[in-house]
């Protein structure tokens, strides 16, 4: 795996020793990674969402009520 050297403000240096100190992750590292996890996840979303809105102000209006719209995204959503 490779090595990096970081440097993290005090205060970001404190939360994580509290999450190891808290026993909910073994070491900084295990942190930065989960960190890192979740920001890729949420750029995943992101980008989704973005896609979902551009085709949608392509295609113009619909008729669908605001009930079949949601149903059709949170559908598509989990794809």
């Amino acid at each position: 795996m490779p090595r990096q050297s970081i440097s993290f403000t005090h205060p970001n240096d404190e939360w994580l020793k509290d999450q190891v100190d808290s026993k909910e992750y073994s070491s900084k590292s295990e942190v930065v990674n989960d960190l890192i996890r979740q920001a890729r996840k949420q750029q995943v979303q992101i980008d989704w969402i973005r896609a979902k809105l551009e085709k949608a102000e392509k295609s113009g209006f619909t008729s669908n009520t605001k009930q079949e719209i949601l149903a059709q995204s949170k559908s598509g959503f989990n794809e």
